[in-house]
């Protein structure tokens, strides 16, 4: 009796590298390609679990991919905030002369 070998998904690796290009060099477009990636890996793994594996791959692009998203989201709440309060205090110090 021959046990079946379960291949690894070709969209979960390539949600893992798009999650590290996300990181590196296509910040953006890695992390958008890592998080639509691993969600179709994890369904296409969750329809056919005794033919395909990978994921933990799958799950690693994505959290890679959304960190990546989040950080950049903070990022440019923290500017924005931070140049609307300089903006707002040199008005204010304006008013005062």
């Amino acid at each position: 009796m021959q046990i079946p070998v379960r291949q690894t998904s070709g969209a979960a690796i390539f949600s893992l590298i798009a999650g590290v290009l996300g990181w590196t060099l296509l910040p953006f477009l890695g992390s958008i390609a890592a998080i639509v990636s691993g969600h179709m890996a994890r369904a296409q793994i969750r329809r056919e679990p005794d033919r395909l594996d990978g994921d933990g791959l799958a799950i690693a692009g994505l959290v890679l991919g959304w960190a990546s998203v989040i950080i950049a989201v903070l990022s440019v709440i923290a500017l924005v905030v931070f140049f609307g309060g300089l903006a707002a205090i040199l008005a204010f110090l304006s008013q005062q002369h």
